[in-house]
């Protein structure tokens, strides 16, 4: 909070598209899709329009025993992407959908003759969240240290196949030694592990890493091998950010969980979604005094404005093609980040990208290392960028680019224009 003092929030008044317009007449190009969730922008006129009819029909109704018929559409959509996966839980946000299906992994081992299984693995770098089972799913220390006395201990998958992008030539093929490597760390936790927790092929709040999806193949085939379930964090990933519907796709595996958010209501409201299967949903359908159910809630679940916002971001997905343009524009975001490494003499490293995700390392370009982390180098960077027009919010010293899916060439030329600029002006350029 200090940091405002000498860096005033925006004061926003109104957001349209690509921009959020400010009280002191400035418009800014929201860069980073508003913590990645506007995959649409900001005031699509089909969402919008959507949200007020449902709102004409009522806001919010409990879930418990309810019906309605935007959720039941919604439900089905969803279901379509993931045949095998064809039951549906909602909640709330990202966080909690992780959480949910942390539980109902545990639950499901308990309940279906494998109670010893009562432990959690997860990548290095990943992120999950901030309720306390995705805190120690992650592994990123800033948000997650202050409260480790709360958090149990979830095992870390460690020397992951980073790559640069689908032209890199480790993409298709992590090589047979490091996934050895993995293998032989698994193997020794394969009879207490109820699931692996991973965000597919993407990290983002760990540093915007990409990693071959060839890892997740073999880590599908050892799961299925061992009884072990895998829970797929789509929450950044999901609904086209990396060219696919979802980004477990790129290693053509099906999770036993797929976790979604962000994009789900393209950033129009807050809601989750939790896909699993018949297998799952079977081991808790019993009577009540069983004792069997899955006993979560939350009282927006299944919220009818988000529900609709959801359901219309989802249409828009298919009539306008969006999985498919990213597919074929992310070349060129990735593209502009290697022109600035290019013009801002050496101060960017580390070029990535997929999708429509592109990030470097700011770098000093003296000594080819990374600048002191107490320099805050990323962060001066993001005080320029928004002074030039740009929200533009690092990753400690990882710039990204990572807009909404539809935002026109002329914008992302600026928004490249303004990260160049921001650059210079830091490391001296």
């Amino acid at each position: 909070m200090k940091d405002y003092e000498g860096f005033p929030p925006l004061h926003v008044v109104r957001a349209e598209d690509s921009f959020l317009y400010t009280s002191d007449s400035r418009r800014i190009i929201d860069a980073i899709s508003s913590w990645w969730c506007k995959s649409l922008g900001h005031g699509n006129l089909r969402v919008s329009q959507a949200v007020k009819a449902q709102l004409r029909k009522f806001e919010h109704v409990i879930m418990a025993n309810t019906c309605n018929d935007v959720l039941v559409e919604l439900s089905e959509r969803l279901c379509a992407i993931v045949p095998e996966l064809s039951k549906v839980f909602y909640a709330d946000n990202g966080s909690t959908a992780v959480e949910i299906a942390m539980k109902m992994s545990l639950q499901y081992h308990r309940q279906c003759g494998s109670p010893e299984r009562t432990r959690f693995a997860s990548l290095e770098n990943g992120y999950h969240g901030e309720t306390v089972l995705a805190l120690a799913a992650g592994d990123c220390s800033l948000y997650s240290s202050p409260f480790k006395s709360l958090m149990p201990e979830v095992r870390k998958i460690v020397g992951l196949p980073y790559v640069s992008g689908p032209n890199d030539e480790g993409w298709e093929d992590m090589g047979d030694d490091g996934w050895e490597n993995i293998r032989s760390s698994l193997d020794e936790h394969a009879g207490s592990l109820a699931a692996v927790l991973f965000e597919p092929v993407l990290q983002g709040a760990g540093g915007m890493r990409i990693y071959s999806p060839d890892f997740l193949g073999r880590l599908s085939s050892w799961a299925s091998a061992n009884g072990v379930h895998l829970i797929a964090d789509e929450i950044l990933t999901g609904f086209g950010r990396t060219g696919r519907m979802l980004a477990c796709m790129h290693a053509g595996i099906t999770p036993d969980f797929v976790c979604l958010s962000k994009g789900l209501t393209a950033g129009w409201g807050p809601m989750s979604a939790v896909l699993t299967s018949d297998i799952v949903y079977d081991c808790f359908y019993s009577d009540y005094n069983d004792g069997r159910a899955f006993m979560h809630s939350n009282t927006y679940c299944g919220h009818a404005l988000s529900a609709a916002a959801a359901l219309e971001a989802l249409k828009i997905y298919e009539d306008e093609r969006i999985v498919e343009s990213v597919s074929e524009r992310g070349d060129e975001l990735v593209g502009r980040m290697r022109r600035i490494a290019e013009n801002t003499s050496g101060a960017l490293t580390n070029v990535r990208g997929l999708g429509f995700v592109a990030a470097a390392d700011i770098t000093n370009p003296d000594t080819g290392k990374p600048f002191p982390a107490e320099m805050r180098k990323g962060f001066e960077c993001y005080k320029n960028a928004v002074a030039l027009g740009a929200l533009l919010r690092p990753i400690g010293d990882t710039i990204y680019f990572l807009p909404p899916l539809n935002t026109p060439e002329n914008i992302l030329d600026k928004i490249a224009e303004i990260t160049q600029d921001a650059v210079n002006s830091v490391i001296g350029g």
